[in-house]
């Protein structure tokens, strides 16, 4: 599969969305076609939270696809610290960073939600938005996974993901103001919860080792041809691809 360019403002990566002011939620919708919201917090996270300031909009469809047991963590800073749900992960790959484990126990755990996530991307007319707290672990994996499979090139994809240490510490210090999160947080070097180079490049590789890679991987987990065939349309067309 050739590289293909990532069309943009198709699909948007961001942290937890509870301070958008009104202003900031007319310009996702009327600047930014935003049509789906896909919420990857964990229900505790949600009820403690509340649902967010896209709920009010009739014009957005929110989809809660979390990515925990509805026992996990509050956010998603700590993943590297964070133990994976049960041994398997442990017992199958323990040579490997706990951050990558975790990352491979989103997709071997939660196949539903990582997939239920990438079948929208694919579906929506408009702008897809992926958010969860900080925007880094598990929306990183599930945009990863989307940009993967459209075909967009390993360098481009670690690239997005390592963007989110340019805005670290805005967004520890917007967490930090929640009581949700603040007893994991407070006190932390942001610099401490930054993306580390090779950690996505690792876990896109362990994808390709042990499931088959991402498209494979989607596609045994119920992501049908034709939505594969439109997420690389609506992500990364290759030239000469029309809509």
């Amino acid at each position: 599969m050739n590289a293909r360019a990532v069309v943009p403002g198709v699909l948007l990566r961001a942290d937890n969305l509870q301070s958008l002011s009104a202003q900031d939620v007319r310009l996702l919708i009327e600047q930014e076609a935003l049509e789906v919201v896909l919420d990857l917090r964990t229900d505790r996270e949600v009820e403690l939270e509340g649902p967010g300031p896209m709920t009010a909009e009739r014009a957005v469809r929110i989809e809660h696809r979390s990515l925990y047991p509805d026992s996990g963590g509050n956010t998603d800073l700590d993943a590297d610290t964070v133990k994976p749900w049960g041994s398997a992960d442990e017992d199958e790959l323990p040579s490997e960073s706990p951050v990558v484990r975790a990352y491979m126990s989103y997709v071997r755990r939660r196949p539903d939600s990582v997939v239920g996530s990438v079948r929208a991307i694919a579906r929506a007319d408009g702008a897809v938005l992926v958010h969860c707290a900080a925007g880094k672990d598990r929306t990183g994996v599930v945009v990863a996974i989307a940009l993967d499979a459209a075909g967009v090139d390993r360098e481009t994809i670690v690239g997005d993901y390592l963007a989110t240490a340019e805005r670290i510490d805005a967004i520890v210090a917007r967490l930090v103001r929640s009581p949700t999160y603040r007893a994991e947080l407070e006190g932390h070097d942001p610099q401490k919860h930054a993306p580390l180079p090779g950690t996505m490049q690792r876990f896109l590789g362990l994808v390709d080792e042990h499931l088959g890679g991402s498209v494979t991987w989607l596609c045994a987990h119920g992501l049908s041809a034709s939505d594969l065939e439109r997420l690389r349309r609506r992500l990364a067309p290759a030239r000469g691809d029309s809509g």
